[in-house]
């Protein structure tokens, strides 16, 4: 071995060995020296398991932030990110980068689930002050979970599963979320992942099925389009609700696949029926901040000859939001396809009027929280009428959503809402009931004079 150059720094194995348990970019220490201090405090404690915490930190959002202005901006928020973590923990903790955007806090005096939660709600007020990054200042949240030895573990790697548990729980209800760890989540967890593995095998075999509800004209009953939505009946689960398996694999990361089989198979539908007929169809977050969400899109459309004419994207204010800068490109793109775009659930959101600023729709969807209070409350009743000449103003259609029987259909018609959409007109259908409904529907309203109708829509009476 040649001798070492006597003009190079000479490193000790000390200082060799710091260097391994440290993390470069913000000096706390690693993923080997977080092991290390939960290994030391368990064989402390093994004959009289006195408690300890493990917490596992995420900043939400942070790899948009990073993509948006760059690593060096990343890196910093970072940095300020451990400081603050450094500066905030309880005496005799330690905090550690575990990964990423990822930190971990060893709370040796932290006992029981309480006192676990007043610790995270302090870490998540610190994180979400305000990041300097000179020229500009950004927010992020972040979502914390906690395990518990030994009750959630009593080696490392057991520890560290059940804190990760926790995250992924608090991840899924949003963000800025704490969870501390428990046997009850754990079924819970267990209990989601049995019903994603039940889900891919589903789409796989293609056994999620397409369910079409009629959206009529309110000043004369006639269709004038349905929208697709999702139905899934397991032999073992039995049926799923969409609201339970669609936010599933949003979250999983398999809603792209979900999607746009669901698409193919309403588009496929449709071939049979009226070509002035719309499909409206739900688009979800995740693709609104895919790039590739157009193209693959109107791959599909074009695979089965589906005018995307006829086509209306439905996407809610939470969806915009989530990337605001690249899904308003993908709107702008998929409507220079002739796509329409719909703004669903219209009025719930913390700042929908702002959203009819910011971005270019084709319709509004009035949320059914409205429309089932409309004969009962004025407030609801003048929320809609508002909204209704609003749309007038900008030239956005109008469906109310949620509509159940003749007087709320009367009642909406009157206000000068253009279309409806509810179990009054019918409930979602399967594609061989939704060709005999327009068999009952369609051809016998399209053969009707229009004086004849006046404003009777289907099931409503002249005198409703």
């Amino acid at each position: 071995m040649p001798p070492a150059d006597p003009t190079l720094p000479q490193v000790s194995q000390n200082e060799l060995q710091a260097m391994a348990y440290t993390d470069q970019l913000t000096g706390l220490g690693n993923r080997y020296r977080l092991r290390d201090k939960v290994r030391m405090l368990a064989a402390e404690r093994a004959d009289d398991p006195a408690p300890f915490t493990v917490a596992l930190v995420n900043l939400d959002g942070f790899k948009p932030i990073n993509d948006l202005f760059g690593t060096v901006a990343g890196d910093e928020i970072l940095c300020q990110a451990a400081h603050r973590l450094k500066a905030c923990i309880p005496d005799g903790a330690t905090v550690t980068r575990h990964d990423g955007d990822e930190f971990a806090v060893v709370l040796p005096l932290i006992f029981e689930r309480v006192a676990a939660e007043r610790v995270g709600q302090m870490i998540k007020d610190v994180l979400s002050a305000p990041y300097d990054l000179g020229d500009r200042n950004v927010r992020l949240s972040a979502s914390l979970g906690f395990a518990i030895y030994p009750f959630a573990g009593a080696d490392f790697e057991e520890l560290m599963k059940s804190a990760e548990t926790a995250l992924y729980r608090s991840k899924r209800r949003g963000r800025g979320q704490i969870t501390v760890y428990s046997s009850e989540i754990a079924q819970e967890m267990r209990r989601s992942t049995q019903l994603e593995q039940a889900l891919r095998n589903a789409i796989i075999s293609d056994n999620v099925d397409v369910h079409f509800q009629p959206i009529v004209n309110l000043a004369d009953g006639r269709v004038k389009g349905f929208e697709a939505l999702a139905r899934w009946i397991d032999p073992d689960l039995g049926f799923v609700s969409p609201a339970v398996f669609v936010p599933l694999a949003e979250e999983r990361g398999f809603i792209d696949m979900l999607s746009e089989t669901l698409l193919r198979k309403a588009a496929e539908a449709t071939l049979a029926w009226p070509r002035d007929l719309f499909l409206s169809f739900n688009l979800s977050s995740a693709q609104l901040m895919d790039p590739r969400t157009t193209y693959n899109t109107l791959s599909i459309l074009n695979s089965v000859g589906f005018d995307p004419r006829r086509l209306e994207l439905e996407i809610t204010e939470t969806a915009v939001m989530t990337s605001a800068d690249t899904a308003a490109r993908i709107i702008n793109e998929l409507r220079e396809l002739g796509i329409r775009i719909s703004l669903d659930d219209f009025g719930t959101g913390q700042s929908s009027l702002g959203r009819l600023r910011d971005f270019t729709f084709d319709k509004v969807k009035i949320d059914r929280a409205f429309v089932s209070a409309i004969m009962t409350d004025r407030t609801s009743e003048h929320i809609i009428k508002a909204i209704v000449t609003m749309c007038e103003g900008l030239d956005l259609a109008v469906v109310a959503e949620g509509i159940e029987t003749v007087a709320e259909a009367k009642k909406l018609r009157d206000l000068g809402c253009g279309m409806g959409q509810g179990y009054h007109f019918g409930k979602p259908m399967d594609q061989a009931a939704t060709l005999r409904y327009l068999h009952d529907h369609y051809h016998e309203f399209a053969m009707l004079d229009r004086e004849r109708l006046g404003a009777t829509a289907p099931g409503v009476t002249p005198e409703a």
